[in-house]
């Protein structure tokens, strides 16, 4: 993920839900100008704080408000005595409105505007102010080129606002994008800089809200939330007189031939998040190995689907799918997953299955694809998913009426009303099997100590990214089960 501090704000805009905050705010008496002037001054700091002795600064501009925002910041570096040029993709002269103005600025404090070519040099500090957030379509000659030679000149880069050829509904790259080191972006966080491509492009994330009027901003609708510690619902204390019956009992499902560690690291994941009680129903032979590795886990030899049904009805919570195969043993046991009125995490081949149309999803149910996965459930292709996240997280859980969390860089959080949050937590060094399974668990855990579906999901998305966070000092090779210990201690930091 893009390196981002934790005092961001929570609320995610898209691109048209930023040029109506922006407009309200000119409208409110605050000048477009007066903005751009605003902006120019965050980005001159924040550049100043990362290259302090650079001293060389090249404003690659195009045509629209985002290039007005690079002229002034031309401006200002020419002012402090730093060598400055911009280079105009496009015709400097046809700018008007704000731009018009700023080009002028930069003008009148002996700023060189050139026209670019392929042979001008990017010296020193590049500021992308190429394209802003109204990009729809993919990025046109000539600024494809500029990209795609910025990016090959491994200069500096700070991108204002977002980099340029990035979508700021979805993160996805439109043909071709700037890979910046640094991105400021202004007066709302843009949802396509958490998701999608966005965490390879953005690079370090910092925000300016430009000083815009609180309580407009409040007013304004935006698409998502960010999780963080202080958004989410949290256990409570436990009281003194707890017993294990008061706080779930979680029963795992899954394990089949060649694929029991996937239903063992759920169990541990339920185990080490805190349930009263977890049980596993998988094949005979993994239960000699189950027991030895988690004498505390309740293993029980499941053959059919009348012996789960037995052993089910004493559970308060299901995570079904964690190597459950898509078999004749699976799909039994799966057929009395979908009757337990019970909460459930539906996960892996639990999903395959719901797909084939075998059995229908329960009420109250968390599920918890890859983008692999939720294609196949949507019917689409897996880079018809990623091209946009947040619609295919949405879609997810108003189709199957449940609450969605599609895994992957910036996991997403929907539910059937629309509620969408996203985290922004987690590290590369999670990219390896299990952790998926991990997760399953957990949410099982939350579930079963009283957590509604999307508060429990949300909590443990969260928890599961922040301990891969914490475990990725050690560096690459970690191991799904490592994120037990760090979870739980996360999770006592929090409640003391």
């Amino acid at each position: 993920m893009p390196h981002s501090p934790d005092n961001l704000p929570l609320a995610l805009y898209n691109a048209d839900q930023v040029r109506a905050l922006d407009a309200r705010l000119i409208a409110a008496g605050t000048p477009g100008f007066e903005l751009m002037g605003r902006a120019a001054h965050a980005v001159w700091r924040a550049l100043r704080r990362r290259w302090p002795d650079t001293g060389v600064v090249t404003v690659l501009a195009g045509r629209g408000n985002n290039a007005g925002d690079g002229y002034l910041v031309a401006a200002l570096a020419s002012r402090a005595g730093w060598q400055v040029k911009v280079l105009a993709v496009g015709d400097s002269a046809q700018l008007r409105g704000d731009a018009a103005r700023a080009r002028d600025e930069a003008q009148g404090a002996g700023v060189p505007i050139q026209a670019w070519s392929e042979c001008a040099p990017l010296e020193g500090v590049v500021v992308d102010a190429l394209l802003g957030t109204g990009l729809r379509g993919a990025v046109r000659e000539p600024y494809a080129q500029v990209i795609r030679l910025l990016n090959a000149s491994g200069a500096p880069v700070l991108a204002v606002d977002i980099p340029s050829g990035l979508c700021a509904d979805s993160g996805r790259v439109l043909g071709v994008a700037v890979r910046a080191q640094l991105t400021l972006t202004l007066i709302g966080l843009k949802i396509g800089l958490f998701t999608g491509a966005a965490p390879d492009w953005v690079g370090e994330l910092q925000f300016a809200d430009l000083q815009a009027d609180r309580q407009l901003v409040a007013e304004q609708d935006f698409i998502a939330r960010r999780l963080a510690a202080g958004s989410l619902a949290w256990l409570p204390r436990r009281p003194c007189t707890v017993h294990k019956g008061q706080l779930g009992h979680v029963l795992v499902v899954g394990g089949e031939r060649g694929m029991a560690g996937a239903a063992l690291l759920a169990a541990q994941s339920a185990l080490r998040g805190g349930a009263g009680l977890v049980s596993l129903a998988t094949r005979g032979e993994h239960l000699a190995a189950a027991q030895a590795r988690l004498p505390e886990v309740m293993g029980t030899a499941v053959a059919s689907a009348n012996q789960l049904l037995a052993l089910g009805k004493a559970a308060s919570v299901w995570v079904v799918g964690p190597g459950l195969g898509q078999g004749a043993w699976g799909r039994s046991l799966l057929s009395v997953a979908a009757i337990m009125p019970v909460p459930q995490v539906w996960d892996a081949d639990a999903l395959n299955l719901l797909v084939a149309g075998a059995v229908s999803l329960p009420a109250g149910c968390v599920i918890t694809p890859h983008p692999g996965e939720a294609a196949r459930l949507l019917g689409v292709g897996t880079a018809e998913v990623q091209a946009d996240r947040p619609a295919a997280a949405l879609e997810l859980a108003r189709r199957y009426r449940t609450v969605c969390v599609l895994k992957g860089a910036g996991t997403l959080v929907a539910d059937p009303e629309g509620d969408l949050r996203l985290c922004d937590r987690g590290h590369p060094a999670m990219a390896g099997a299990g952790l998926g399974d991990v997760l399953a668990g957990l949410i099982g855990a939350l579930l079963g100590q009283g957590l509604a579906p999307m508060a429990a999901a949300s909590l443990a998305v969260w928890l599961h990214a922040r301990a891969g966070e914490v475990l990725a000092g050690q560096g690459y090779g970690l191991a799904a089960s490592d994120l037990c210990a760090a979870i739980r201690q996360l999770m006592q930091e929090q409640n003391g």
